[in-house]
């Protein structure tokens, strides 16, 4: 889909895009080696998956402290790639569930295991759960940027963009716990 009035929306998305699955097939192969199995077996079975980009927008001026924008949940997806918003809300939670705020550095990407990945490692990676809702730190990033604009003297719809790719592996996949891993348990 391409917006009107975005006339290198293509370009732009199909390049970033690009970027995003190209980090995603490293992690890939590094999450193989580690596991010490062929570096490929993960990327051979992304070949042909239904790979998505999806960026999102949140109004940060219609919406107060507490809005949900997406709930507590894990992806189905092999991997999520999430690049850096300009508006904090990301929060994660670790093995222990202990919820954290993501803070991604300049530069620096966030990959999250989704579903599939814990399937097919039979638990050895779990899913990552996560959820953005506007925080108290979001509000504070929106009024000085509101600030600065004014100061500048624009009007600028504020939004919490935040570009997200899901890596999936093919159809035919099957996800059920791959037996070159049992040695993981052992």
């Amino acid at each position: 889909m391409i917006p009107e009035g975005f006339p290198e929306w293509e370009n732009k998305m199909d390049k970033w895009g690009g970027k995003l699955y190209s980090a995603i097939d490293t992690v890939a192969e590094m999450a193989a080696i580690g596991m010490n199995v062929p570096k490929d077996t993960f990327t051979k079975k992304m070949e042909g998956g239904n790979h998505l980009l999806a960026p999102t927008g949140s109004d940060l001026e219609k919406n107060e402290v507490g809005a949900i924008f997406a709930g507590f949940h894990y992806d189905i997806s092999f991997m999520t790639i999430h690049g850096k918003s300009r508006y904090p809300g990301l929060s994660v939670w670790t093995r222990d569930w202990k919820k954290k705020v993501v803070k991604i550095p300049e530069g620096c990407l966030l990959v999250q295991a989704g579903l599939s990945f814990e399937n097919i490692t039979g638990g050895y990676v779990l899913a990552g759960f996560h959820e953005v809702i506007l925080t108290e730190a979001t509000k504070e990033t929106y009024n000085k940027r509101k600030a600065m604009f004014e100061a500048e003297g624009k009007k600028k719809h504020q939004w919490r963009v935040s570009s997200t790719m899901f890596a999936h592996f093919r159809n035919d996949t099957d996800v059920g716990p791959m037996e070159d891993l049992n040695h993981l348990y052992s």
